[in-house]
Formats: C-alpha cells, sequence, structure tokens
C-alpha cells in the first residue's frame, strides 16, 4: 500500500538516506577486506571495480531494507501510541529530562575508556555505559517524579505565571500534582473542589455557578476527563448525549469570569489505583480538597474515608419548600402505593407524597395533611393523610 502526504515525504527520505548509509558500510566493507594479507580478494579482483561492487551491492540492500525498516517503524510507532495514551505529560517531560542528563554523563564517563590500547573496545564500553546509564536515570527521575516536575516549572516561571493569572480574568490550567500542593497552598486551602462525572453530565452545577454560591477553585483531573470524554464516544445515543453535555459544562464552566478551572494532569496510576471513584478519593485526601458530586456510592465512600463531600443532590434537597406536620398541601393522586391503602403523589417540585390512606382517592385531586418527612442524600419523602 502506498504512502501519502508527510508519511509518504518521510518514507523516501528514510530510503534516500538508507541507501547512502549502506553505500558507505559497503565501501568501508571493501576498504576493509582490500587490506587483510592473506584476503583472496586481493589477488583476484582490481581494488576499483571490487569497492564499486561492494558499493552498489550495499546500497542496493539499503534500498530494498527500507520496506522492513518502515514497518518496524510504524508498528514501533503505534506501540508507543498506544503505551502514551495512560502517561501524563508530567511522565513524558520527566523521563526525557532523565534519559537527556543521563546520557551526557554516559558519553563523559566513557571518554576515558576512548585511550585505551585494544582498537574498538571504547566504543563499544561507550554503548553499554550508554544503555545502563539511560535506564538508571530514567527510572530514578520518575520515581522522584514530582520534585523533578516541581523544579522545571520554577526554573520556568510557572510559580509567577500561575500568581499573575489568578485574578478576576484568571484563565484555565494545566496543572500537576505538585503545583497544587506546593505552589498554591494558602489560597486553595478552604477552596479546592474536584469535580466528578457524574456532577459534570448532571449539569445543575453550572446553574450553581451562574449564580455566584460556588466559589474557590474548581479541579478537573485528567482521568475524569478521560472518561467524560469516553462516555462521549460511546456508541449508545443516550450515553454519548449524556458524555457531550458534561464536555459542554466544562466548557461553560471555563467561560465563567469568577470562576478558576485547572486540569489537573494526573492518572489514576500516579494514585496507585484502578477505578475513577477510588483515584478521585485519593486525590481529594492528598490535597485535603471538597469532592463535588452526585454520585451516591461516591458519596457514602468518600465520607467513609473522612473526605468532605459537596452533594448536589444534597443542596438541591435542602432548596425544596419545607413542610411542617399539619401543613396542608393540593395534589393529585395518581396510583396505589406499596402497601395496603396506600396512594402515590408529587408536589410541584417533583417530591413524592405518600397518602396513607389515599388508595380511594387515586384519580382525583384532594386536600392532604403533612404528618411528616423522611430526608436522604437520594432524595426526600413526604408522608400524609386525606383531609377529613
Amino acid at each position: 500500500m502506498s504512502e501519502s502526504g508527510i508519511y509518504g515525504i518521510m518514507k523516501i527520505i528514510l530510503r534516500f538516506l538508507m541507501t547512502i548509509v549502506f553505500g558507505v558500510a559497503g565501501y568501508q566493507f571493501a576498504q576493509y577486506t582490500l587490506t587483510i594479507p592473506v584476503s583472496w580478494l586481493s589477488h583476484t579482483l582490481q581494488p576499483l571495480a571490487w569497492t564499486i561492487f561492494s558499493i552498489i551491492f550495499f546500497a542496493l540492500c539499503g534500498f530494498l531494507a527500507t520496506h522492513i525498516i518502515w514497518w518496524i517503524l510504524k508498528k514501533t510507532g503505534k506501540l508507543f501510541e498506544n503505551m502514551l495514551q495512560n502517561v501524563s505529560v508530567p511522565d513524558i517531560v520527566v523521563a526525557i529530562i532523565g534519559l537527556i542528563l543521563s546520557l551526557l554523563l554516559a558519553n563523559l564517563v566513557a571518554i576515558p575508556f576512548q585511550f585505551i590500547n585494544i582498537p574498538g573496545i571504547g566504543f563499544y564500553i561507550a554503548i553499554a555505559l550508554n544503555i545502563l546509564f539511560a535506564g538508571v536515570g530514567v527510572t530514578a527521575f520518575l520515581k522522584r517524579r514530582d520534585d523533578v516536575w516541581a523544579t522545571v516549572t520554577h526554573v520556568f516561571g510557572r510559580g509567577a505565571r500561575l500568581a499573575g493569572k489568578r485574578g478576576k480574568d484568571a484563565a484555565p490550567q494545566n496543572l500537576t500534582l505538585s503545583d497544587l500542593m506546593h505552589q498554591m497552598p494558602q489560597e486553595t486551602a478552604a477552596g479546592k473542589k474536584v469535580l466528578d462525572t457524574s456532577a459534570l453530565i448532571d449539569g445543575r452545577i453550572m446553574d450553581i455557578a451562574n449564580t455566584g454560591f460556588l466559589e474557590g477553585i474548581l479541579m478537573l483531573p485528567r482521568f475524569v476527563l478521560t472518561e467524560l470524554q469516553g462516555v462521549a464516544d460511546s456508541s449508545d445515543p443516550a450515553r454519548r448525549a449524556r458524555g457531550r453535555k458534561g464536555l459542554n459544562v466544562v466548557s461553560d464552566l471555563q467561560k465563567i469570569k469568577t470562576m478558576i478551572v485547572n486540569i489537573v494532569d494526573i492518572s489514576m496510576k500516579d494514585l496507585k489505583r484502578d477505578k475513577v471513584d477510588e483515584a478521585l478519593v485519593e486525590l481529594c485526601k492528598k490535597l485535603d480538597a471538597k469532592i463535588l458530586t452526585t454520585d451516591y456510592n461516591l458519596n457514602q465512600i468518600a465520607r467513609i474515608n473522612g473526605v468532605r463531600v459537596l452533594n448536589v443532590n444534597d443542596l438541591a434537597n435542602s432548596l425544596k419548600p419545607q413542610f411542617l406536620p399539619g401543613d396542608m398541601v393540593k395534589i393529585d393522586v395518581i396510583r396505589p402505593g406499596k402497601e395496603t391503602g396506600q396512594g402515590i403523589g408529587y408536589l410541584e417540585d417533583g417530591t413524592m407524597l405518600v397518602v396513607e390512606d389515599g388508595e380511594s382517592a387515586i384519580g382525583s385531586t384532594s386536600d392532604i395533611v403533612i404528618t411528616s418527612m423522611l430526608q436522604t442524600s437520594a432524595g426526600r419523602m413526604v408522608f400524609g393523610k386525606l383531609k377529613r
């Protein structure tokens, strides 16, 4: 299959380089064989003819080998692409820095070995040192990733840019765990809130933010954004619509000038967790942050682990009209309840009202006297009886 565009150009360049490199290798091979005293070539072939033949033969091998090498490069590239999908940007940057510094150190250490009187031994020692130092250096830098990344961002003045932008018109930023823990500890101590996928899909957070009741810094972990994108890419139309709604909420939140929305470049692997809920709880514990959610199960898990929870459902329930025993409301009793004699109706805000003796009033509008209420994080139920 022929390549087109940038890949076609890259393949042409690779074929040209391979032909040149192999041709040079052929020339060196010819010169080497002609210097061997016992070589039969020096007695049977002319040096010029042998050199030309070697160059052409090796160059042709390089030209033909391009197809194999290109195939290997494409497969390797796809493999690395799949591997890097779950790796954060700080991990990549820190690994590259570790690799560069390790290779520089390895080549400095290898310099004295170039003076050993054994031909070629210095070259092989240098290769071994480069491989050893590269492996050890990258591993060491990744183990100290947070410290290295904090140093890099400080050197390039990121701390100054953060201080300059955290005003009225502050723009959304991509931060790491080190940035949040070390570079803005005081300002965010009382206002850090970590967003959950359910809160974004629910959408009511936008109404709360627009009214000005939501303050502080909202943090959106990269793995939550990835999960949200996965929902938006779902083949199921309903899930796809919910995912796209969540992404639109993120975009709208970033446009609110009084809000600061920071995307945290951290993966579940960094937090040593396999599930999104567990990773969210662990992140909140590290940052001493609150979690903003509508997920009942996440709400319970967070509270068990000592993480403060801002449940949008709790807020919505607290804003519903309050009733006292003896208050009277008028509702339509629409269906029987679970228990014998019960009837079920709904208030204007959607709250279920269980009428203890309301089965006889099904299909009619009746005056109901409130007797009690039951409030939970999952919702609110009101109990009453028919006015006699």
